[in-house]
């Protein structure tokens, strides 16, 4: 039997407290804070092609969203402050997102402490010619 998909019944944008209220016809409603939407953007520019190719976001605590686009029957296109606009969340993964907040929080604070970047700090320019960073055929 197939698990149906959670459905929102409202969606609002707080913009003072920066979050996205969602409510499901679970019964479900969950407050996402945008900096955890953004960082965890399902676009290509934040995810990658693959495992492992994550690009990792930081200074995002202030970002806003200026708008948001309902794509289809099935998700949300948010236009965040800082420009970006080509994630696509699904009503699942705002869902998951919601429900798992606390575990995505950790999953990120875990990441940036091994990789010893801070949470404010401005994001690094992609290298010029795209590429992983991890190709180690960089000469300096």
């Amino acid at each position: 039997m197939a698990v149906k998909s959670p459905t929102p019944t409202a969606i609002t944008l707080h913009q003072a407290s920066r979050a996205l209220e969602i409510g499901f016809d679970s019964g479900e409603v969950f407050r996402i804070p945008f900096e955890l939407m953004r960082v965890y953007s399902p676009s290509a520019e934040v995810q990658g092609h693959g495992p492992g190719q994550e690009t990792l976001q930081t200074g995002k605590r202030d970002v806003g969203i200026d708008s948001l686009q309902v794509v289809g029957h099935y998700g949300l296109q948010p236009s965040f402050s800082d420009g970006h606009d080509t994630g696509i969340f699904t009503w699942e993964q705002l869902h998951r997102l919601g429900a798992e907040q606390a575990d995505y929080w950790q999953r990120y604070l875990a990441r940036l402490a091994e990789q010893g970047v801070d949470r404010d700090a401005p994001m690094a320019k992609a290298a010029a010619g795209g590429g992983g960073g991890s190709c180690g055929s960089h000469s300096h």
